[in-house]
């Protein structure tokens, strides 16, 4: 069995991986302010409920984008199994068979991403992820990244909304029945929910002009599933897309030590 962490800006997203499925996936906030024996009293309960024990952990893999959360959990994973976990980052970069754009830029994130993409489709495809951020990377058949475009997320949207004016209420993602807003919490919803469906419709689009419209698209992120009238403009949703890229680069490195 494998554990496997994603640390994102706003979850930390832990995997429980055993016999080519996951059997468990588990979130909780990413604050720099928790302690290490916070998270771990976590990642132990979560542990017990499933009836798994320490000792069946053969290996732990960990991505982040959040530099002040890394540390600890790293080291809570290190004093929980006893071993040091594989931390996903530029050093790990060439054993992979894809190549990465800009190692020491770009987030492991959009790495696993491509990695995942690659390996499951084998031609162009864009890995769009419904997150703190909403991004497109994009992948060609021959493993190359190709490029990546970036804009705010659906609840960074809202909250950056929330947070910079003074009459807008914070309000739920959610499908509003109509694009004309009768009150103030539709009126966000219709300009957020159904404005991001075509923003994302857009990039996709002139994404595959670029490509010379060969390039299929997936969808992934825990808000993946949230605009409905988007699943036509995916060949799949796999919300833990991202975990499968990290567990990926992870059996690439335990396999390049054997």
């Amino acid at each position: 069995m494998q554990i496997i962490v994603d640390i994102g800006n706003t979850d930390a997203v832990f995997g429980l991986y055993n016999q080519a499925d996951w059997q468990h996936i588990w979130r909780t906030p990413s604050r720099y302010d928790e302690s290490a024996e916070s998270y771990e009293a976590r990642l132990r309960l979560w542990l017990l409920e499933a009836n798994i024990s320490l000792s069946s952990i053969k290996a732990t893999i960990l991505s982040s984008v959040v530099p002040n959360v890394t540390p600890i959990i790293r080291s809570m994973l290190t004093e929980l199994f006893g071993y040091e976990p594989i931390v996903v980052g530029p050093g790990v970069y060439p054993l992979l068979p894809i190549d990465i754009l800009r190692p020491h830029e770009i987030g492991a994130d959009l790495v696993a991403n491509a990695l995942a993409a690659f390996t499951r489709y084998q031609r162009n495809c864009v890995v769009v992820d419904f997150g703190t951020a909403l991004t497109f990377t994009t992948v060609s058949g021959e493993g190359k990244m190709l490029g990546v475009a970036i804009t705010p997320g659906l609840k960074t949207a809202i909250r950056s909304l929330f947070a910079n004016t003074a009459q807008l209420p914070e309000v739920p993602i959610e499908v509003p029945s109509s694009a004309l807003g009768t009150n103030t919490t539709h009126a966000i919803q219709a300009g957020v929910i159904l404005g991001y469906e075509g923003l994302v419709r857009s990039l996709l689009d002139r994404i595959r002009t670029e490509l010379n419209g060969d390039c299929i698209a997936v969808a992934t992120g825990g808000l993946s599933n949230r605009i409905p009238s988007l699943r036509n403009a995916f060949v799949d949703i796999i919300p833990s897309l991202t975990l499968e890229g990290v567990r990926l680069i992870g059996e690439t490195v335990i396999d390049s030590t054997n």
